[in-house]
């Protein structure tokens, strides 16, 4: 059983053809939020082709959709595939989180953050 199909309609705040998107329900920053697949697909990698392509314009939307709400920042986009990548809910989804300056003493290494002490290079 996913989490994600008891989410209504109306809690969505995007949508393409075969994405939803919502605000993320434990934010790590404002507007933390999360494109999910509308086919049960347990990660990217089970996403079909026309589900892969198609979440480029899931992205763009989002990112807009945060930029006139929020005002411009930058932007972290980041999927766990599989249990050892933190994967904890088995149903596709993309975390789109806004970065401001200040968020972080050193934003530099991003995502390579996620194995302690590997983020520095």
């Amino acid at each position: 059983m996913s989490v994600f199909l008891d989410i209504t309609k109306d809690q969505w705040i995007l949508e393409t053809d075969y994405f939803f998107v919502i605000k993320d329900k434990y934010p790590v920053t404002e507007g933390h939020m999360l494109i999910i697949s509308k086919r049960r697909a347990v990660d990217y990698f089970a996403l079909n082709e026309k589900e892969q392509s198609e979440l480029i314009k899931a992205i763009s939307i989002s990112k807009q959709y945060l930029n006139d709400t929020y005002g411009k920042t930058d932007y972290n986009i980041g999927m766990n595939c599989g249990e050892y990548a933190g994967q904890t809910v088995f149903h596709f989804h993309c975390h789109i989180i806004p970065r401001r300056k200040g968020d972080v003493e050193d934003p530099r290494g991003g995502v390579r953050h996620s194995l302690i002490g590997k983020g520095y290079y």
